[in-house]
C-alpha cells in the first residue's frame, strides 16, 4: 500500500493532477480493509475517545434526553470521529459511525451473532417462565429457529404467496382511508400512524394466524387495541428498564411493573389467537377433513418446536414488523406529499405496469424500480431502528485503528452513516432517484435499515411487500397532499425511531 502510494503520487505530480483526492480514497480502503501503512500498534479501548460519564448522562436525561438518541450519533460522529466510546454506569459501548468499519464488525460477529444483551425483555421471560423467541434468543437455540422461518420469511417465492391475503387487508385499509377521509371537511386525515400502525397489525396477523382481529373494523376490538397500546408502552418501557440496575427497580417499582404488565397482555393476546387457530385445525382432523393451512403458526406448529417457543416466536413476530410497516408508510406518504412531482411519476409507475388492473401483485411490485427507491430512500432518512449492536462474545476483534476486547457491547450508528454527506450528496433531502443509478457508489453498509448478514431482519421481505402493495394502491387512489394547517415533522428515538408529532395529510379522491 506504502509503494503503491508513492508510485501514485509521483505519476499524479508528473501529469500536473492533485493526488489528495484520489490518497484520500485509498486510504479509507486501506483502513477498511484492515490495512495499515506502516504496521502501528492497536490502540487500546483507553486511548478511544468520548464523552466523560457525567457529559453522557446529561446528553441522555437533558436536552430532550432518550428521545435524541439518533442525533447524538450525528454529535459523536462530528465530535469524535467515526469511532467513539461512552459509559453509562456499569455499561460501556463502543460507537462506531463509519460504513468501512462496521462492516469489519459484523465480518467478525461468527456464527451466532450476538445483538446487545436486550436485559429487561429477557428479565421478564425469566421471571415469567416464558421461552426465548427469535429476537431474544442467542445460540445454537437462535440458529434453529432463524433456520426454520427464513424458508417461509425470506425466498421470494414463499413470500409472494402471501400477496393475495395482504392485498384482502390493504382493500380494507382503503375503506378505513375513505371513512377518516369524509370526517374532515378538508379531507385531513389526522396521526396517520396510527392507521397504518392498524394496517400493518392486521397483515402480519393475517400470515400468523391466517386470520383477522379486527384492527381496521369501524370499531376495533377492544382486546386488539389494548394489544396495540401495549405494544407502544413497552417500547417506551424498554429504554428506561435497560438504563435502570437492577436494584434501582425496587426502588422505583412501577416502569418495570408496567414493562411487565404490558408483555403479560402481548402474550395472553398471542396465545389466545394462537390456541384458537390451533383448536380449529384439531377439529377438521377430528372430522376426517383435510388441513392444509400457509399461515407461520401452523408451519411451525408442524415442527414438532414446544409449544413454549411457538407462543415465544409468535408474540415476538406480531410486534417485530409492525412498526416496520407503519413507520415506512407514514414516512413515505409525508415526502410524497411534499414531492408531487415524485409522487406523480410513480403513480404514473404503477398505471403503467398494472395495465388498467386496480389490485397489483408481488411479480408487479419486482417491475416498479421507482416503488423500491422510494421506500429505500424513506428508510435511509428514517431507519425504523436507527441504531443497532453486537457483542462478539468469543474473541477480541480488530475494528479500525483499535482493539476491542470480547463483550464489549458495539453500538452501529446506521443514522449517521446514512446521513453522512461523504457517501450521500445533499443528506437531509429526500431524492429517491439515488437509488435508481447502478454506479451510485454507495458503500453497501451506509444504508442497511435492515440489518446485514444473519441477523438481519427476517421479516423484511414480508414487511416490504405489505408497503408496496398498500403504496401502489394508495396512490392511485388519492393524491396525497401535506395538511394545510400542519407543520414540519421530526424523527425522535422511542427505542424505534418515530414521528415527533403527528403526521397529519390530506387525500383526495381521483
Amino acid at each position: 500500500m506504502c509503494s503503491a502510494r508513492r508510485m501514485l503520487q509521483q505519476a499524479l505530480r508528473v501529469s500536473g493532477r492533485t493526488a489528495s483526492p484520489v490518497l484520500k480514497w485509498m486510504e479509507r480502503c486501506a483502513e477498511g480493509a484492515g490495512a495499515v501503512c506502516p504496521p502501528r500498534r492497536a490502540r487500546t479501548l483507553e486511548e478511544m475517545p468520548g464523552p466523560s460519564v457525567l457529559s453522557f448522562a446529561w446528553d441522555l436525561f437533558g436536552k430532550r434526553g432518550l428521545s435524541r438518541l439518533h442525533e447524538l450519533q450525528l454529535e459523536g460522529r462530528r465530535k469524535y470521529g467515526p469511532m467513539w466510546k461512552a459509559s453509562f454506569g456499569p455499561i460501556l459501548t463502543v460507537h462506531v459511525a463509519e460504513p468501512e468499519l462496521i462492516e469489519q464488525v459484523l465480518r467478525q460477529e461468527g456464527k451466532h451473532p450476538m445483538r446487545s444483551d436486550l436485559s429487561s425483555w429477557k428479565d421478564y421471560r425469566n421471571l415469567r417462565g416464558h421461552g426465548y423467541g427469535l429476537l431474544t434468543a442467542e445460540g445454537d437455540e437462535w440458529q434453529s429457529v432463524r433456520s426454520l422461518l427464513s424458508t417461509h420469511m425470506l425466498r421470494p417465492k414463499a413470500v409472494e404467496a402471501y400477496d393475495g391475503t395482504l392485498n384482502s387487508v390493504v382493500t380494507d385499509l382503503i375503506a378505513k382511508l375513505r371513512t377518516r377521509r369524509r370526517q374532515d371537511p378538508r379531507g385531513v386525515i389526522t396521526d396517520i400512524s396510527a392507521e397504518f400502525y392498524r394496517f400493518g397489525l392486521e397483515g402480519i396477523s393475517s400470515v400468523l394466524f391466517e386470520s383477522r382481529i379486527g384492527c381496521l373494523d369501524s370499531s376495533v376490538p377492544m382486546e386488539t387495541e389494548r394489544f396495540i397500546q401495549s405494544i407502544n408502552t413497552m417500547f417506551i418501557m424498554t429504554l428506561l428498564t435497560m438504563a435502570m440496575p437492577g436494584w434501582l427497580h425496587q426502588l422505583f417499582p412501577k416502569p418495570w411493573n408496567t414493562f411487565c404488565q404490558c408483555w403479560d397482555y402481548m402474550f395472553h393476546f398471542a396465545k389466545g389467537h394462537i390456541d384458537q387457530r390451533l383448536q380449529e385445525e384439531a377439529e377438521k382432523v377430528a372430522r376426517g377433513e383435510e388441513v392444509e393451512g400457509r399461515y407461520l403458526t401452523y408451519f411451525l406448529s408442524k415442527t414438532g418446536m414446544p409449544m413454549k417457543s411457538i407462543y415465544s416466536n409468535v408474540t415476538e413476530l406480531l410486534l417485530a414488523g409492525v412498526d416496520t410497516i407503519s413507520s415506512t408508510l407514514s414516512w413515505s406518504l409525508y415526502e410524497l406529499s411534499r414531492h408531487p412531482d415524485i409522487q406523480t411519476s410513480l403513480r404514473a409507475e404503477v398505471h403503467a405496469v398494472l395495465e388498467g388492473r386496480s389490485v397489483p401483485g408481488a411479480a408487479d411490485v419486482a417491475r416498479m424500480p421507482l416503488m423500491k427507491a422510494v421506500v429505500k430512500e424513506v428508510l435511509r432518512l428514517y431507519p425504523v431502528i436507527p441504531a443497532n449492536a453486537r457483542v462478539i462474545a468469543d474473541k477480541d476483534i480488530h475494528v479500525g485503528r483499535y482493539l476491542i476486547p470480547r463483550n464489549t457491547l458495539i453500538t452501529l450508528c446506521h443514522f449517521a452513516t446514512s446521513r453522512d454527506p461523504g457517501h450521500f450528496p445533499d443528506p437531509n433531502s429526500f431524492v429517491p432517484q439515488r437509488w435508481l443509478t447502478r454506479d451510485q457508489g454507495n458503500h453497501a453498509y451506509a444504508s442497511v435499515p435492515f440489518g446485514v448478514g444473519k441477523r438481519s431482519c427476517i421479516g423484511r421481505r414480508i414487511a416490504e411487500l405489505e408497503v408496496y402493495l398498500a403504496l401502489a394502491q394508495i396512490l392511485t387512489q388519492f393524491d396525497v397532499k401535506p395538511d394545510p394547517e400542519g407543520s414540519a415533522v421530526r424523527p425522535m428515538t422511542r427505542t424505534l425511531l418515530v414521528p415527533d408529532s403527528n403526521i397529519n395529510l390530506q387525500f383526495v379522491e381521483r
